[in-house]
């Protein structure tokens, strides 16, 4: 059967099964839109929120970096999976004892506050639209080439797919989707990962295979891949190249940002009680650690098989020709993310590090690198066909793409469409409007939310993963601070929230709009995106927890300087901390 065949049977099947669901479990009122009437079932709101969390920079985009540049991009993992450790541990479990529906729900009525309200809805407002850019991003890339089609037809194609099952079911048929896109996605990515590790280790299980013997060269798959990178120039996969304050900014940046995503933290307010917020929280870190001590594996495995591809006789062999080019690099080619150029005219392909030249390199004459492109976003979805895996695995990966990239854009969707239509029109413009108009206008505001999305998905500033991390930065500075004050501070005030979220907000917005020069105007720039250029050596992408360190001096300093706080909101506070009556959360 043809492959395209294939790829539509697999994704088409998945779509069909998601606006199933979605019609299956509408939302009739906004309980349902809002939390799914708090009443789903801890594991299946585990699977489902390690779907919502496991977005197209996790699945697509994350082990492509880690190819790129090896232990330095480690830091991804170390960073969202200790994120939301925290956000398990400190936020998720006070958080549903509150018994509100959103993040800026809580921020309001925990800070007295309807500015605060509208300060959190801003910075959510902000944070998702960045992070849904990703999404989107990493579902053009599936689209354009599973489907054969251009990625803005793709991107078309995937906002019709989140239209139709988020925009009908709300948070419940959110969920339910969620849980079945966890079990596409679980699965697409680790059949691939099994056969390629047998391949190259005969060990099936691929963390176990990236420390095993490459059996080819007879010694450790990682000596291996460190030998033929620096052989071509490259450094060595194992080391860390880069600036280790940095690398220590942004993990912490990506850790309190987890912490801080409103689109995972209402996941935690659809369980019946708060017990039960904890459980889900515990099996949503079952259902991550899956893929993710799998995601280093991939890479490691990828990026060697890529280097013996384009070296099919070893590195000091004859390069491959250009006419001799496998199909998946063809197909590749057709999408825009991979190019090659004949620089020399000599017909076959040189790859090597142009700024490190290896002496074969100057000794041949060779004019420089001529793999001109290689999308970091398209390794893991190609890594069958590198493999020459079956026909049905590229299918079924191609399937498990779109549900990471489209499970989180749904969560996200979600979590801005709550923020309009409840924090912002329900509970300051029209606190009588009725519910069902509340509904209308959530789904109102989510269609927009998609066409703004969409729109915005046409000009990402990077990479899937890069795009992502801008939002966790955003996220980290803005909320974050303001969820953890709410819950372990009874001082901090209403004017000191206010303060610390908008420094916050507005010192990393500035940073990375003055260093990127895309947030507001896609296409600009104002400063060159260099270390050179950075602020202390800054990188835009680790911000974040300079932004939350600000946050929290600001509105520490504010509140000192201010009126306190009520005693009413104090003792509400100490309610929350407290695990006596936890179970009878008072729903909002």
């Amino acid at each position: 059967m043809d492959q395209f065949v294939i790829n539509l049977i697999f994704v088409g099947g998945s779509f069909a099964l998601y606006i199933g669901i979605a019609i299956w479990a509408r939302a009739g009122s906004t309980a349902d839109f809002y939390a799914a009437s708090r009443g789903v079932n801890p594991v299946v709101n585990g699977a489902a929120t390690a779907a919502d969390w496991m977005s197209a920079a996790s699945f697509i985009s994350m082990a492509g970096l880690i190819a790129a540049v090896g232990y330095g991009n480690s830091t991804f993992l170390m960073g969202w999976t200790g994120g939301y450790v925290i956000l398990a541990l400190l936020l998720a479990p006070y958080l549903r004892k509150f018994g509100r529906f959103t993040v800026p729900d809580f921020i309001g009525d925990r800070f007295y506050s309807q500015t605060a309200r509208l300060v959190a809805v801003i910075s959510l407002l902000v944070m998702s639209i960045t992070y849904v850019i990703g999404q989107m991003t990493g579902a053009a890339v599936a689209f354009s080439r599973f489907l054969e089609v251009d990625s803005t037809t793709g991107l078309f194609i995937a906002s019709a797919v989140v239209f139709c099952y988020a925009v009908l079911g709300g948070m419940k048929g959110i969920t339910y989707t969620q849980l079945a896109q966890y079990c596409v996605l679980i699965v697409a990515y680790t059949i691939p990962a099994v056969f390629i590790s047998l391949q190259l280790t005969g060990n099936p299980l691929p963390q176990l295979g990236l420390f095993s013997t490459h059996t080819e060269s007879g010694q450790p798959l990682l000596q291996t891949l460190n030998e033929v990178l620096i052989e071509l120039g490259f450094n060595d996969y194992t080391g860390n190249h880069g600036s280790t304050f940095n690398m220590v900014l942004f993990t912490l940046s990506l850790m309190i940002g987890t912490a801080g995503l409103p689109h995972v933290i209402i996941r935690f307010f659809t369980v019946p009680k708060v017990a039960d917020a904890r459980t889900s929280a515990g099996w949503a870190l079952v259902f991550i650690a899956l893929l993710y001590t799998v995601a280093p594996a991939v890479g490691a495995m990828a990026r060697l098989n890529i280097i013996t591809t384009l070296y099919p006789e070893g590195i000091q062999g004859e390069p491959l020709a250009f006419d001799n080019k496998p199909d998946w690099m063809l197909n590749w080619e057709r999408t825009g993310l991979l190019r090659f150029e004949d620089k020399n005219g000599d017909g076959l392909i040189q790859y090597y590090n142009e700024a490190n030249p290896p002496q074969r390199a100057i000794d041949e004459g060779w004019e420089g690198n001529e793999m001109v492109l290689f999308n970091n976003d398209i390794l893991v979805l190609a890594n069958p066909e590198i493999a020459n895996l079956p026909s049905w695995v590229i299918g079924l990966i191609a399937a498990g793409g779109l549900a990471a990239a489209l499970s989180t854009a749904a969560g996200l969707l979600l979590a801005i469409s709550s923020a309009v239509s409840h924090d912002l029109i329900k509970s300051i413009i029209n606190p009588g409007i009725s519910e069902k108009g509340e509904l209308l206008a959530a789904r109102i505001s989510m269609a927009f939310a998609i066409a703004l999305a969409t729109y915005l998905g046409l000009n990402p500033p990077g990479f899937a993963a890069q795009v992502v991390a801008l939002a966790f930065g955003l996220a980290a500075a803005s909320l974050f601070p303001a969820i953890m004050m709410g819950i372990f501070s009874k001082k901090m005030n209403s004017t000191g929230a206010i303060t610390g979220m908008i420094v916050g907000l507005g010192s990393t917005v500035l940073y990375i709009f003055t260093y990127l020069g895309w947030f507001f105007i896609p296409g600009t720039n104002m400063l060159p995106n260099t270390p050179d250029n950075w602020l202390f050596g800054i990188s835009p992408l680790s911000f974040g927890a300079v932004g939350a360190a600000l946050n929290f001096i600001a509105a520490f300093i504010v509140m000192k300087i201010s009126a306190p706080v009520p005693v009413e909101i104090e003792e509400l506070v100490e309610s929350i901390r407290v695990p006596k009556g936890a179970g009878d959360a008072v729903a909002h």
